[in-house]
């Protein structure tokens, strides 16, 4: 890689760490927030659902900026409102403000995404490496937000914690400010027609439906529900996780020189950790097998370990260890393959936008697993939950099986013949 790459990746790297770490870090603060307020589950979820659908909402509309404007500059934008939104959360007085809070996170949070591969993808010469690094970049993000959450809160409350975390995310912004880089270098290397110098948007709304219309062929829209589903799965699961695991007798708190560790919030961030190495089986195995084949075994892996999850809570501290070890690993390895999916049923010249509508399924609509899950578990028990997110994932490993059964019909770019 060359300075160039070098300091794009590393600007797009603080970015996305930065995201996932804020986007995991609010399940460790639920506990404290349903101490806190006189709430329940089913309405934080809501309100932390609402957050995280803003994400996808905004999907679209930011990678239409992207292509208007600095992709920097936007993701500047994204840190710090980020870190604007979470020092309202951390005064909030009542939930309303705190759902404010939420939402204004949501809205910040929703910018990165499609501004920062954008950045990558136009930016860099060596594509594959950025990526690679910008991958490992999340995963860091993933693991050490709510580990080191989780750490704090053994001291300080929650309020205090959570503008605590203004500090990396400022820190963030000024060396990214700091780093210097032609957004459009590698589209110059590559020579890509006029992305060198000039930055389009659609020319009309006729022309965004008539390539939205393009873009939806039978194989992308299958996959497109897979995306779906595959957010509910990640939200419903992960949004209450740390209230579940808390509730447990195996994870009762553990005081220490006259501290009160949770270590329950230990085994989250431990799982989310796992999930790093997930990834990169995932991306491994896409480049080693059939698509339709991983896409298929993974979701079935998926409503396994849904299934077994409440059960091996109830055998002890081993059997649950290994279960949530293997549901952080399998949650976070089926992502590269989505991409992987989305990449080969569409067109070349349609990735941009497929991505956009993805982010939007994933994040967007995805973001009900938050207000389900939180409905489910003041009216029920944590099994009917697991039960649910089992169904999302089996129901994704059918169409899966529909992909597997069409895929002999697919050409050299992936989109099926007959589409």
């Amino acid at each position: 890689m060359d300075r160039n790459d070098r300091a794009v990746t590393a600007f797009a790297m603080l970015g996305h760490a930065m995201f996932h770490a804020y986007e995991l870090v609010i399940p460790i603060f639920v506990v404290g927030w349903l101490e806190a307020f006189s709430t329940t589950p089913a309405f934080l979820g809501v309100a932390v659902g609402a957050s995280y659908a803003l994400i996808g909402v905004g999907a679209l509309p930011t990678g239409l900026l992207a292509d208007r404007f600095s992709s920097k500059r936007l993701i500047l934008a994204c840190l710090l409102g980020m870190g604007g939104a979470f020092a309202l959360v951390s005064v909030a007085p009542n939930v309303a403000i705190l759902t404010v809070g939420l939402l204004l996170w949501g809205a910040a949070a929703s910018l990165y995404h499609p501004a920062g591969l954008a950045l990558l993808s136009r930016g860099t010469k060596e594509r594959g490496t950025a990526f690679a690094y910008h991958g490992a970049a999340g995963n860091v993000g993933v693991a050490t937000g709510p580990l080191l959450a989780a750490v704090l809160l053994a001291f300080v409350g929650w309020r205090t914690v959570a503008a605590l975390l203004l500090v990396p995310v400022l820190l963030a912004a000024v060396v990214g400010t700091r780093l210097e880089f032609d957004e459009t270098a590698g589209s110059s290397a590559r020579g890509a027609d006029g992305t060198a110098t000039t930055r389009e948007g659609p020319h009309s709304l006729a022309a965004f439906l008539a390539s939205s219309r393009r873009l939806f062929t039978v194989g992308f829209g299958l996959v497109f529900a897979i995306g779906i589903l595959y957010g509910v799965y990640y939200r419903a699961t992960f949004t209450f996780l740390p209230d579940i695991l808390a509730d447990l007798p195996l994870f009762d708190p553990v005081p220490v020189v006259g501290r009160s560790f949770e270590p329950s919030q230990y085994v989250y961030s431990g799982l989310l950790l796992v999930g790093g190495i997930g990834q990169y089986v995932g991306g491994r195995l896409v480049d080693r097998a059939r698509l339709e084949t991983v896409l298929l075994g993974g979701y079935v892996a998926l409503a396994v370990v849904a299934i077994a999850f409440v059960p091996s809570a109830n055998a002890g501290l081993v059997p649950l260890l290994v279960v949530a070890g293997v549901l952080g690993f399998l949650a976070f390895m089926i992502a590269p393959i989505n991409q992987e999916a989305i990449s080969t049923y569409t067109p070349a010249d349609a990735r941009g936008l497929s991505f956009g509508y993805t982010y939007t399924a994933i994040f967007g609509v995805g973001a009900i697993g938050s207000s389900l899950a939180g409905l489910i578990l003041t009216r029920s028990m944590p099994t009917a939950l697991f039960a649910v997110v089992a169904a999302c994932a089996a129901i994704a490993a059918l169409i899966g099986g529909t992909l597997h059964r069409r895929s002999g019909r697919r050409s050299r770019d992936g989109v099926a013949a007959d589409d």
